[in-house]
Order: structure tokens, then C-alpha cells, then sequence
């Protein structure tokens, strides 16, 4: 693994991924490697996908966006620590397919490794994270780590 020069992790804000950031900046430290780390927001509650009212739906949106927010402050005071720790860490926020945003990361920045979460997905799961971790094996043009995190 000498030639791991940049490395990105995957953050879905969520309180599971200060393990894959642990991980991605365990790796960086150990090899001199430039982190990436990239935020991608999904919209689970998106009024095309649901046959539901649509205050019932904004309602829903509004409190993901709220569970969101507190978790990338977490997850920016995590990562400020590291910057003054010397990490050079580079952040991306992107909305839209989690798929598609990692993969234009990935090959933009020319990313050697991805360390992302993978766990035991449920139905609960894949509707707020979406089932992308299948399409982001079969796409990327680099190595995968995936760290284990039992949601239950």
C-alpha cells in the first residue's frame, strides 16, 4: 500500500461515520497521505418518492436536515482537531445521488483509497442512506476499505 497518496472518506453525515473518519485519518497519518473527506447529503423524504401530504413530508425534511446539521458540527469539530494536528484534510459537501458525487470525487482528485461505513443495513437504512454502496463497488476506479459498524 506505499503508493496510498490521497485518500478519501466517505461521510453520509450520520453519527456512524466518526469510525470511518477514525479510520481514514489513522491511514493518512501512517502513510504522509493526503484526506479527503466528502459529505454527501441525501434528501430520503424527496416528494417524488412518496405518495404522503406534503406539509407531512416538509415536516419530516425539516427534522433530517436538523439530525444532519448537529451531526456534521460533531463531525466538524472531529475534524477541525485533526487539521490542528497538522492532517491536511480536504472537505467536499455535495447533495444529490451519494453514488454518482463519490465517484466524480474520486476520479477529480485522482483518490488511491476510499474508506467508507459498512454495516448491517436494514430496511430503515436503505431508506435514508440509499443502497449505494453496491453501485459504488462496481464504479470506483481505486480500492475500497470498508469499516464495520453494527447499527444494532
Amino acid at each position: 500500500m506505499d503508493e496510498v497518496k490521497r485518500i478519501l472518506v466517505v461521510s453520509r453525515s450520520t453519527q456512524y461515520c466518526h469510525k470511518a473518519i477514525h479510520y481514514g485519518v489513522s491511514i493518512a497519518k501512517q502513510y504522509g497521505a493526503q484526506l479527503y473527506i466528502i459529505h454527501v447529503v441525501h434528501d430520503p423524504f424527496n416528494p417524488e418518492r412518496w405518495n404522503l401530504p406534503f406539509s407531512y413530508l416538509r415536516l419530516l425534511q425539516e427534522e433530517y436536515r436538523k439530525m444532519q446539521q448537529q451531526v456534521k458540527k460533531e463531525l466538524d469539530k472531529m475534524i477541525a482537531l485533526e487539521k490542528a494536528q497538522g492532517i491536511l484534510i480536504k472537505e467536499f459537501l455535495r447533495e444529490g445521488d451519494p453514488a454518482e458525487e463519490i465517484l466524480k470525487i474520486a476520479k477529480d482528485e485522482k483518490i488511491d483509497l476510499i474508506v467508507m461505513l459498512a454495516h448491517e443495513e436494514g430496511r430503515l437504512e436503505h431508506l435514508f442512506l440509499g443502497r449505494d454502496n453496491d453501485k459504488i463497488i462496481r464504479k470506483m476506479p481505486c480500492s475500497i476499505l470498508f469499516v464495520k459498524h453494527e447499527l444494532f
